[in-house]
């Protein structure tokens, strides 16, 4: 190509007709006269022929709406296959129910509202039409997240063209004004006198996960109001973000990495809210484990004494949480074949395996929730009267670890013991709820528990004089190679490391810094990892503005969150535990080893 490219450029008269001989190119003495550009585009079209080779591959490769419609709604779709609805969509019916998947959302160019680009199922969307719009927590038990909306104009997005349309069928993509103010990320849209049966598409899943965290305040206080519209903004603005206010007030911001969070707070400044925000040092977020089987039988009771249940916790096997979590199980399958995946891949005995009531803190949440009493011993019947009560309970446990208000992952709960009112006044959510989370709390702190944090997977591509530099760079911030290996036929070489997240701030100006910019890296979440120390150890004492050791490292990250929360600074198992507990515990001398 460079050839031919100088010969065009270079001399015409002299080489091209040879070069047009060699390769076999024949041209007419019109078009030898013809001034270079549009001479050098014939050649090379004679040479490498038409250029419509990736719109050839689009048609060959990508498949038509209607032929990739039953993949598409089986992979995306929540409810059944086999209804009028769903059968609608696999035909991609231009006359069928409107269906609209929708996935994000662009702001409009003065960023006071967002159009929606969503992908129309079946039906006919018209301009000007109502609609029906389903939120990502809408179900038929619960259809508070649906609100009815006026479409306004559509446009079919060509890049950084918009085509405005009055209506479209099925299998295209549309942009649609009017609707965003009741979606955050992504929705399902059906007519308002859609089918009664409706279920909801997916929520988009991601390869990773939002860690890092960040709070901002306004500069001025009495800008708050405007700084919180900028968050809902670019909130739906990000599908991966997350915001939330924490229990101490603090306005937290969730992202993936530190260039993702700027960003994000540029948008914030710029666009959304044009004020002046602070910003807190970034901070990653953690979860709480166990080691350990509970060292004793955990109880609690009711506050009106009428019920009591009994528990224990212990570690979920490995890779059971990642199976949760990636949905290659799921709570909503059949007891049948929830039971037999459990007893084939994770060896569980079969009563176990056929009880399991709930994953926690939601659907795809890395905890289970286990009924392990007997019918010898526990009266079943009013046991299910209150499994819903006692799944909220475990629920909420799970959201909000006793360690620092973080989610717990990776702990099985059983329930072992429950004595139950056979009273329904006596067991209303009012006292079986509290008590469930009181007593998953109980259970947590006696099996031996943990802090985990984030950890990332690193790729660093760098000449092999600098290897030894990101090394050091590494070693500095607790990371460690898993893999090192020149690059063939280039003088580089890459390295692979895990690194905490927390360790992470700042890591690819060090990086840049120590190899005179030669290095370059790309960091992903991948997988959560126990900190070092035990985070109960009272004989730890944290000086301010020191590094501590490896082994005083889960205490410090408990006590810095719980102070960040305003939480009180240590965790007191007495708020968890009632009296007859106290005393069991006492009698089992464990209360040596335990914080009161």
């Amino acid at each position: 190509m460079y050839k031919i490219f100088a010969q065009i450029v270079g001399d015409v008269d002299e080489n091209l007709p040879r070069v047009c001989d060699e390769l076999g190119i024949s041209l007419t003495k019109e078009e030898k006269k013809i001034n270079v550009r549009p001479l050098l585009r014939l050649v090379m079209k004679r040479f490498f022929g038409a250029f419509t080779g990736f719109v050839d591959m689009c048609v060959e490769h990508v498949p038509s709406p209607a032929a990739n419609a039953h993949t598409k709604v089986e992979h995306v779709y929540t409810g059944s296959m086999e209804t009028e609805l769903a059968e609608a969509m696999v035909q991609c019916d231009a006359d069928g129910p409107l269906m609209i998947h929708t996935t994000k959302l662009y702001p409009t160019p003065d960023a006071t509202s967002f159009h929606v680009l969503g992908r129309i199922m079946s039906g006919t969307l018209h301009a000007n039409q109502e609609v029906r719009i389903l939120g990502e927590n809408y179900s038929l038990q619960d259809e508070e997240d649906s609100r009815f909306g006026m479409v306004g104009r559509l446009w079919i997005a060509e890049a950084r063209y918009k085509i405005e349309v009055n209506r479209v069928p099925a299998g295209n993509w549309i942009l649609i004004e009017g609707i965003d103010q009741s979606i955050v990320k992504t929705s399902t849209i059906t007519e308002v006198s859609g089918p009664e049966e409706i279920y909801i598409f997916r929520p988009i899943k991601f390869n990773t996960s939002s860690v890092i965290k960040i709070a901002v305040e306004p500069v001025n206080p009495s800008e708050l109001p405007k700084m919180l519209d900028g968050l809902r903004k670019v909130n739906k603005s990000y599908p991966l973000l997350n915001t939330k206010v924490e229990e101490s007030g603090e306005h937290i911001i969730l992202g993936t990495g530190e260039l993702y969070l700027d960003c994000v707070m540029h948008d914030l400044r710029k666009m959304y809210s044009e004020i002046d925000i602070k910003v807190a040092d970034p901070v990653v977020s953690f979860c709480e484990t166990v080691v350990e089987t509970s060292s004793l039988k955990c109880f609690a009771e009711t506050p009106n004494k009428k019920n009591k249940i009994t528990m224990i916790a212990e570690p979920l096997e490995k890779g059971l949480a990642e199976d949760i979590e990636n949905e290659v199980v799921q709570i909503t399958w059949p007891r049948k074949r929830l039971g037999e995946f459990f007893q084939t891949k994770y060896d569980w005995d079969l009563l176990a395996a056929r009880s399991i009531w709930a994953f926690g803190p939601d659907a795809t949440g890395p905890n289970i929730l286990v009924d392990d009493t007997l019918p010898s011993e526990v009266d079943k019947n009013l046991l299910i009267a209150v499994k819903d009560s006692i799944v909220q309970g475990f629920q909420w446990a799970t959201r909000e670890g006793p360690l620092c208000d973080e989610p717990i992952r990776n702990v099985k709960f059983k329930i072992l013991d429950a004595v139950i009112a056979g009273e329904p006044i006596h067991r209303g959510g009012g006292q079986i709820i509290p008590t469930a989370r009181r007593v998953a709390y109980s259970a947590f702190l006696m099996a031996t528990p943990r802090m985990m944090e984030p950890y990332y997977f690193v790729e660093v591509m760098a000449p092999a004089d600098c290897v030894s530099a990101v090394y050091t760079v590494l070693a500095r911030r607790r990371g460690h190679v898993t893999q090192d290996a020149p690059v063939p036929g280039s003088p580089l070489y890459t390295i692979k490391a895990f690194i905490p997240a927390i360790d992470s701030f700042g890591f690819e100006t060090d990086l840049r810094t120590h190899t005179q910019g030669q290095a370059f890296c790309l960091s992903v979440f991948h997988h959560w990892q126990i900190v070092p120390g035990d985070p109960l150890d009272k004989s730890i004492i944290i000086r301010p503005l020191e590094p501590q050791p490896a082994t005083h490292l889960a205490r410090e990250f408990m006590i810095k969150t719980r102070r960040r929360k305003g939480l009180s600074e240590d965790v007191s198992i007495n708020k968890f535990f009632d009296d007859p507990m106290l005393l069991e515990l006492a009698k089992q001398d464990v209360m040596l080893n335990y914080p009161m």
